[in-house]
């Protein structure tokens, strides 16, 4: 072993045990690892910003754009809402959330998949009376295993098809991945809906601030326009697409107050008094597709009016607003500012909107635009609560989002142009078509992901340029000398399952990839089968909490503990690997 190989390896072990101790976050510890490979002399000062202009910081920062539109849209909420309403058995539910993870996360980042999902998830256990540990951590398997069908699916997928790209000059193409992809998300989502018993029904012990200050009975008005799908049907059927979390409290038809009863037909025109907390009345007045009294857009000459925004504000002692009406205020004609909701601790509020006289202690939601709000709470005496989305009267484009992630995968799919390109124009779409605020844009974007993928992928290379993936890749092929080509494959999966934990998944393929070549040509193998497994192994992490971000996120809100990820996730990963090897070998052949 050659100095430079010994100092690539120490480099890269000191890097992981950094990772696994956790004690600094993951992109300060890869920059680390970056300027440590530099001074020693292994990364030359030319190439150790390389990774900046990668394409695969384009796609993933892209993919996340994408994925935060299409979650913003709500229109995978809104379908469900429409056509499985009365889903009551916890299986069916976790089913359907399984699956539609698992394929949503064949054309979207995973995590934006997740995160589409996890709002449903938490409706469906509140439905069921469960604790939404019995849905989340299957949920974030799923999205691995969903992510292994297209290459665009997961990081794993997109690193491996670049670095097939430069070892053979072919890239792997969008549905390569399909075969054996589609094969482990079929077997892992059964196992999945039969397995989730095997981790404990957990508690959230996270109380977060948006927990602490969360409103649930914040009154609102809403008026029936031409065109609401509700028009002709029961209140029964409106207030259950805010699945319990919010009610009728009053309607007012021509002049008339009617009570809210189940069975009281809604007509063109109605003013119906809606209570509950924030989502479910933005479900409501979206997926109803009713006008929020008050929610007008700002003034036409104003430069700002796409960048308006809802906020939560308490009335504070001494405001101008106290005693005062909307209405009489003239609150959006005076100020520009619209009131959409009102919440008053200890009392329903039955009174239309606008003639509710506020008190100090009132919690109100306020929608202007972001340079007219600051000035408004401040000159009327108004306490911003910390911020959080309130989505409760924004415009929802549920079409153009699909319509765009669709063009941008046809587009890869028929090889018009590369992944970068398409996913780029895709993530610029969204934003020019608001569907995503500009304001949100960076906020989409993992900024701390990319940092440290870029920061890994000249590190990472080392092991290449210094010699030592051929290094690994001899001791690997002694010991698989003896063993049959489904034997060299398992362990080309199992090596990398065991390193992407500890070990970024895209890095993991960054490092592993290279190995699996020269490993298959020490073998005599086509190279092919074995970059598959690597990006398999590495999309595959379900051992932690640690080594993927999916896993990351419903930690916190599923209660579980550190331990709860290897009860479920090392069966899932024996089933991966058992029947991945005979796929892989039947798929692409070893010679």
């Amino acid at each position: 072993m050659t100095a430079e190989q010994t100092l690539s390896f120490l480099v890269l072990g000191a890097m992981m045990v950094f990772f696994i101790w956790g004690r600094f976050r993951y992109d300060i510890v890869a920059c680390s690892a970056l300027m440590l490979s530099v001074a020693v002399g292994i990364v030359p000062f030319d190439n150790a910003f390389d990774g900046f202009s990668d394409d695969i910081v384009i796609i993933v920062g892209s993919a996340l754009i994408v994925s935060a539109g299409v979650a913003r849209s709500g229109v995978v909420d809104a379908a469900i809402q429409r056509f499985l309403p009365d889903l009551q058995s916890v299986r069916a539910q976790l089913a359907l959330l399984v699956v539609t993870v698992t394929v949503l996360s064949a054309f979207i980042k995973n995590i934006g998949a997740l995160a589409i999902m996890i709002p449903v998830a938490f409706q469906f256990a509140r439905r069921s009376n469960v604790q939404p540990s019995v849905f989340l951590m299957p949920m974030a398997f799923g999205s691995l295993i969903g992510g292994l069908m297209t290459q665009v699916g997961t990081s794993p997928n997109v690193v491996v098809s670049r670095v097939r790209a430069d070892l053979t000059g072919e890239s792997f193409t969008m549905f390569d991945f399909t075969p054996v992809g589609a094969s482990l998300a079929l077997v892992g989502a059964v196992f999945l809906l039969f397995g989730y018993r095997l981790v404990p029904e957990r508690k959230s012990q996270q109380v977060g601030m948006h927990q602490a200050i969360e409103i649930t009975d914040y009154t609102s008005e809403a008026m029936v326009p031409a065109g609401s799908p509700v028009i002709g049907k029961p209140l029964s059927n409106l207030v259950k697409i805010g699945d319990g979390g919010a009610v009728v409290i009053a309607v007012f038809r021509r002049g008339t107050h009617l009570a809210p009863l189940p069975d009281v037909v809604i007509e063109l025109d109605d003013i119906l008094l809606l209570e509950g907390g924030p989502a479910a009345l933005d479900r409501i007045v979206s997926q109803a597709k009713l006008k929020i009294s008050g929610d007008r857009a700002p003034m036409p000459n104003d430069k700002e009016k796409a960048e308006t925004e809802a906020i939560e504000a308490v009335i504070a002692t001494g405001s101008p607003l106290i005693g005062m009406s909307a209405q009489r205020l003239a609150l959006f004609n005076n100020h520009n500012i619209n009131l959409l909701a009102v919440s008053r601790q200890g009392e329903r509020l039955k009174q239309r909107l606008g003639s509710i006289r506020l008190r100090a202690g009132d919690i109100v939601v306020l929608q202007g635009t972001r340079r007219e709000l600051p000035s408004f709470l401040q000159d009327f005496g108004c306490l911003p609560l910390a911020q959080r989305e309130i989505l409760l009267g924004t415009i929802r484009r549920a079409t153009v989002p699909l319509l765009v992630l669709a063009t941008a995968m046809g587009a890869t799919a028929v090889g018009v142009v590369p992944v970068q390109i398409a996913f780029f124009a895709a993530a610029l779409a969204m934003v020019v078509f608001r569907v995503i605020p500009l304001r949100d844009v960076y906020r989409a974007v993992d900024g701390p992901i990319l940092v440290m993928l870029a920061a890994l992928i000249p590190v990472s290379d080392t092991l290449r340029t210094t010699g030592g993936s051929d290094l690994i890749a001899g001791w690997l092929s002694g010991m698989a000398a003896s063993l049959p080509p489904a034997g060299a494959l398992a362990i080309m999966v199992v090596a990398a399952m065991a390193v992407t934990p500890f070990l970024n998944n895209a890095a993991t393929v960054l490092v592993m990839a290279p190995i699996a070549a020269s490993f298959a040509t020490a073998l005599d193998y086509r190279p092919d089968a074995f970059l598959m497994a690597v990006a398999i192994g590495a999309g595959s992490d379900f051992l932690t909490p640690i080594g993927h971000q999916c896993n990351t996120l419903v930690m916190g809100p599923g209660g579980y503990r550190f331990s709860d990820y290897p009860r479920l996730g090392l069966p899932l990963s024996v089933v991966i690997v058992i029947v991945a090897v005979p796929m892989l070998m039947w798929v692409w052949p070893l010679r």
